[in-house]
C-alpha cells in the first residue's frame, strides 16, 4: 500500500509539472519560448536527464539484484532444509520428534512469508523468533551419538542448521535495505523538471499532452517496480515460495 501511495505521489507530481508547464507556455512572453532560449533549456534539461537516467538505472539494478538474493537464498533454504530432514532421519528413530519440530517451523515460517502481512514479517527477526532457533539447535545438539556414523551425521546436521538459519537471517536482512528517501526525493524533483520542460515547449494540443501523460504514467511506474523489487518478501512482486512448499511436503518422509 506504501508503495502505490508513492507511485501515485509521482504521478501526480509529473503530471502536475507538464499541467504547469502548458500554462507558463501561454503567460511567458515571446522572447522566453523563441528558438536560442529553447536551445538552452532542452541542453539543461538533457543533462538532468542524463542524471535520472542514471539513477533510475541504478536503482533498478540494485532493486533486482536484491530480488534475485532473496530469492536464490530462499531456495538454498529449502535444500538445506531437505538435507537437513535426511541427515536426521538417517541418523535414527531416536530423531523423529527433531524432524516434526522441524517440519512445524518450517511450516510456521513458510505460512508467514505467504501472509503478506507486513506485523508478521517484522517478528521474523524479534527475540522470540531468535530463541526459538536456539532452541532447536539445541534439540540437535542434544543427541547422543553411539557409534562415529552417527557422530558424522551429528556434525553434517549441525552444520546443516548453521548453514538453514545464517541463510534465513541474511534472507531478512537483504529485504529490509530501503532505498534511500533523500535519492528518491532528489529523483522526482528531476522528473517534475524534465515534465514541466516538456510541457513548456510542447504543442498545446490532446496528443502531445497524452503522451506527456503516458510518459509520466511510465515513469512513476518504474518507480513503483523498483520499490516492489526491493521489498521481495510482500507485495505485488515478491519471490515465488513454491520451492519451500515442496520442501515442506517431502519433510518427516
Amino acid at each position: 500500500m506504501r508503495h502505490l501511495l508513492i507511485f501515485f505521489i509521482v504521478f501526480a507530481c509529473t503530471s502536475s509539472s507538464v499541467v504547469v508547464g502548458l500554462y507558463l507556455r501561454k503567460v511567458l512572453p515571446e522572447h522566453h519560448l523563441s528558438e536560442q532560449s529553447a536551445g538552452v533549456v532542452r541542453l539543461a534539461t538533457g543533462l538532468v536527464a542524463t542524471m535520472a537516467a542514471l539513477v533510475l538505472g541504478l536503482l533498478i539494478s540494485s532493486a533486482k539484484g536484491s530480488f534475485d538474493t532473496v530469492s536464490s537464498e530462499l531456495i538454498d533454504s529449502a535444500a538445506h532444509v531437505v538435507r537437513l530432514d535426511r541427515v536426521l532421519a538417517k541418523y535414527g528413530s531416536e530423531t523423529q520428534p527433531i524432524r516434526e519440530a522441524l517440519r512445524q517451523k518450517y511450516a510456521a515460517m513458510l505460512e508467514t512469508l505467504a501472509s503478506d502481512d507486513p506485523s508478521r514479517l517484522a517478528r521474523m527477526d524479534d527475540p522470540e523468533a531468535v530463541r526459538r532457533v536456539e532452541d532447536f539447535q539445541r534439540l540437535v545438539e542434544g543427541l547422543s551419538p553411539r557409534d562415529a556414523t552417527q557422530r558424522e551425521l551429528k556434525t553434517r546436521a549441525l552444520l546443516l542448521v548453521d548453514e538453514l538459519f545464517a541463510t534465513r537471517w541474511l534472507a531478512i536482512l537483504k529485504e529490509k535495505v530501503p532505498i534511500p528517501m533523500p535519492l528518491l526525493v532528489a529523483l522526482v524533483l528531476w522528473l517534475v523538471a524534465i515534465f514541466g520542460t516538456f510541457g513548456l515547449y510542447a504543442p498545446h494540443n490532446g496528443t502531445t499532452i497524452a503522451a506527456l501523460l503516458v510518459s509520466a504514467l511510465s515513469t512513476s511506474g518504474a518507480i513503483y517496480l523498483i520499490l516492489e523489487l526491493n521489498s521481495p518478501l510482500d507485495g505485488v512482486v515478491r519471490v515465488s515460495l513454491t520451492p519451500l512448499r515442496e520442501a515442506l511436503a517431502v519433510l518427516g518422509k
